[in-house]
This record gives C-alpha cells, structure tokens and sequence, in this order.
C-alpha cells in the first residue's frame, strides 16, 4: 500500500485523537486543494470515512490516488509520512496491520514488522 493510501486508512480509524485528526484534516485539504474537491480521489477519501474497514473502499482509494499521479506529489507525501508518523506516536499506534484470508482451514499467528517492497531483481 503506498504510503497516502496507508496514512488515510491508519487515520481514519483515529480521528478522535486531536493530533491525529489536524494531521488528517490538513493532508485531505491538501489533496482536496490539489485535485479539486469534486475529483475521484477527495469522494474516495469521503467513501471511506463512511467504511474504513472495507478493503473495496481502501482498494478504490488506491487505484484513485495511483491514476490521479498525486503519489509523487512531494507536498502531499510529506503530510502522509507527517500523518504516519503521529499514528506511530500513538499508543498501539504501530500496531495498526490488516490481514485478508481467504479460504478454509487458514491459520496463522505471529508478531513483528512488515517490511513490503518492490520486485528485487
């Protein structure tokens, strides 16, 4: 997940927090400021205020984001890593990891970090 997709998801489930919130509230005036408030991306960051567990709205987010070529914005990255980093601040604020398994008979458990890069070669 890229790292705008990643800290508008981690956020949306800590909007109480007050930092977390302004950091939030500051990164989507950003985005909505660069792209326009009616563009793809600002509805997709308000479908998934409205469900943030829903992984079809996550996944929408991210094609929305990748398409609108915001990813290499250097403002809009550095409010993202900005926003990250005071989820991380947070009590469990580091903690914040989604699993998806399909099937039957899955099992899994387990603890430490995730590092996900691109294809090495």
């Amino acid at each position: 997940m890229d790292p705008i997709t990643a800290a508008l998801v981690a956020a949306v489930a800590k909007l109480a927090e007050p930092a977390i919130k302004d950091a939030y509230q500051g990164l989507k005036s950003l985005i909505s400021k660069k792209l326009g408030a009616k563009h793809e991306v600002v509805r997709a960051v308000e479908s998934l205020e409205q469900k943030p567990d829903s992984t079809g709205r996550q996944q929408t987010l991210q094609e929305e984001l990748k398409s609108s070529g915001v990813e290499s914005d250097d403002e809009i990255l550095a409010a993202a890593r900005s926003l990250i980093e005071k989820i991380k601040a947070q009590p469990g604020g580091g903690d914040h990891i989604r699993q998806t398994v399909t099937g039957n008979q899955n099992i899994f458990s387990g603890t430490g970090d995730i590092h996900i890069g691109g294809k090495q070669s």
